[in-house]
């Protein structure tokens, strides 16, 4: 069938493309105001004029004015008039974008009746700190755990007020073993005692506390495995304690003794064979067991995973008596130290475990040669949640020589690299807007040597993902825009 006949199976992909295309004429951009089977993502072009802003506002159509507010091209007489916006969704996407935001709109905000734009604007690290200081004072409960687990670095003051909180969750949340950014607070050395007393807060107290030895004792013993957990953390914990806790019912405290640098070596290995061995022999909790008891059963089954994804500072910090640890994460750790000869590089790089080369190539790019570079790429498996920011980035290089041969590669992720080429043939980037899979499809759509004929047929792909990439092509002639605002009533 002739490429001009093809009409797109998912025009509204097409035109969510079409809505981002640096080459859509300001014409097409007006028209395009109109479409509503989209989430409005025309609103959120960056070279939208104060013109066409004021008419997407006055159109009011609810994810036109979302997309808008979440453009940080936003004029802010235009932000400052959106804060007083009826609808909460648009408010709340304004706080998202607050790091260019003028303060005369945030001052509108900090006082929103809606709870999410309030706790949005708690978690925002751009909030002023006078503002965000008010939410300390929120009568919402939510909203104040929420600025005790984001702003990490309030001034003490505040951290006071969140710290002896009369709400458990906010307490809990001030003094917690998980905050949402580093570095993580240091509690008042006067509140410790009451912290170490206090059931919600006593696990996060526990690093920072200096402990004598009925404390030590009485921690050891904590029915909250978190608390015992974090105990095994501590700097000071006495051998015979650690001894203890290496053999702890719960193996998310194991782990926490096996990360430690003073652990000798035989107690790590026991560690790590009895955190595999009694996971996998594990029976499920029944029904009607309490919420804590199912709580440290998903713990326990993740312990394993936790013992392979341990980042050790120490261990990054002194790499080379590690590289060839018998644990994955020690030479993960070891791979994050940019201080690491050429000759452990090069192993590191050549390491069984796919998280450890991804983690030394990220490390270290411009020591990965080009053959070690495409065994990297070409052993790459998306096996599990812990390398899948590999697939995000394009940390190794090619020549154009290698992407040109890549184009032709069994392997479907090494072809979908092939348009990284800037200058690939035409008849190459047309082989590939063939290819049966999706990723190397929406790889070469945009790419500027497509042949029209390609990149028409690529409109109207099966795929959305696709679609949505052919639609954005600044090579896309205007008649073939033309014909799509028509094919979509516009």
């Amino acid at each position: 069938m002739d490429a001009d006949a093809l009409t797109p199976v998912h025009l509204d992909k097409v035109m969510d493309g079409l809505a981002m295309n640096s080459a859509l004429p300001a014409l097409m951009v007006r028209r395009l105001f109109a479409w509503r089977r989209g989430g409005g993502k025309v609103a959120g072009r960056p070279d939208l004029t104060e013109d066409m802003v004021a008419e997407i506002i006055a159109i009011d159509d609810h994810w036109l004015l979302h997309s808008l507010a979440l453009n940080d091209r936003l004029p802010d007489r235009f932000r400052i008039r959106l804060a007083v916006h009826h609808d909460k969704a648009v408010r709340s996407a304004l706080v998202v974008r607050a790091a260019t935001a003028p303060r005369q709109m945030l001052e509108q905000l900090i006082d929103d009746p809606d709870a999410q734009v309030r706790e949005y604007l708690a978690r925002g690290q751009h909030t002023p700190p006078d503002l965000r200081a008010r939410l300390a004072a929120d009568s919402d409960p939510m909203i104040r755990a929420a600025l005790a687990r984001h702003w990490t670095q309030a001034p003490e003051a505040i951290r006071r007020i969140l710290l002896t909180d009369p709400e458990t969750k906010v307490r809990a949340a001030a003094c917690s073993t998980y905050f949402a950014h580093r570095p993580h607070p240091i509690p008042p050395s006067d509140l410790l005692p009451a912290l170490l007393a206090d059931p919600v807060t006593r696990a996060g107290a526990v690093i920072h506390a200096v402990l004598d030895a009925d404390t030590l004792q009485r921690l050891a013993g904590d029915p909250d495995s978190e608390v015992r957990a974090e105990l095994a953390r501590h700097p000071d914990l006495p051998p015979s304690l650690r001894e203890v806790l290496a053999v702890d019912p719960a193996l998310s405290v194991r782990v926490k003794v096996f990360a430690r640098p003073d652990t000798p070596e035989d107690v790590r290995a026991q560690i790590h064979t009895s955190v595999h061995e009694l996971s996998r022999s594990m029976a499920d909790p029944s029904p009607d067991v309490d919420d804590d008891t199912v709580l440290q059963w998903y713990q326990d089954i993740a312990a394993p995973t936790e013992l392979r994804i341990l980042r050790l500072q120490w261990v990054t910090a002194d790499p080379l008596p590690h590289i060839d640890s018998p644990y994955v994460s020690f030479r993960a750790s070891a791979a994050a130290s940019r201080n690491l000869p050429v000759n452990a590089v090069a192993r590191l790089l050549d390491d069984e475990e796919e998280i450890v080369r991804l983690t030394m190539a990220h490390t270290a790019p411009h020591l990965v040669d080009p053959a070690t570079a495409e065994n990297i790429e070409r052993r790459y498996r998306r096996r599990d949640k812990f390398t899948f920011w590999w697939d995000k980035q394009e940390i190794l290089t090619f020549s154009s020589q290698a992407l040109r041969r890549f184009a032709t590669d069994p392997e479907p992720r090494l072809r979908s690299f092939a348009p990284r080429d800037p200058n690939l043939p035409s008849e190459l980037a047309a082989r590939l807007a063939s290819d049966p899979e999706v990723r190397v499809r929406c790889a070469v759509a945009p790419h500027r040597n497509l042949p029209l004929p390609s990149l028409y047929r690529l409109l109207a792909d099966s795929s959305e993902r696709v679609a949505e990439a052919a639609g954005a092509s600044p090579f896309l002639p205007v008649e073939r825009m033309e014909w799509l605002m028509t094919r979509a009533g516009l």
